[in-house]
């Protein structure tokens, strides 16, 4: 579960989600990462940090660069306790389309 609460705290941030979507493209190293925001590559090194021990993405050190990726079970733990929340959804719709399919005839006896 902390593993979740971090990946949750890592996602709300609008800058690590804008790094995760170029990721998402494919590896690239952090000065590349850096480009597109008005930030250093320390400020952007701490994103990556936060989304590394959430366990989002992954580095790894080739000579002087530090290639990113998304890694490869990033969204494995998001994505079961999403379809567990959608699951309970669908079971309350449906407990709630029984209700209302129970009460049709009532109104139309009502309309006799």
């Amino acid at each position: 579960m902390k593993r979740l609460d971090a990946a949750f705290a890592a996602l709300a941030d609008p800058t690590r989600r804008a790094i995760l979507a170029r990721l998402s493209l494919g590896e690239t190293t952090v000065m590349e990462l850096a480009r597109p925001f008005e930030m250093t590559q320390p400020a952007v090194s701490r994103h990556l940090k936060v989304l590394e021990e959430a366990g989002l993405i992954v580095r790894r050190i080739e000579g002087t660069k530090r290639p990113c990726s998304l890694a490869p079970t990033a969204l494995n733990e998001i994505d079961q306790w999403l379809g567990m929340l959608r699951r309970a959804l669908e079971a309350n719709y449906d407990r709630l389309d029984a209700v209302l399919a129970e009460m049709e005839p009532s109104k139309e006896k009502d309309r006799r």
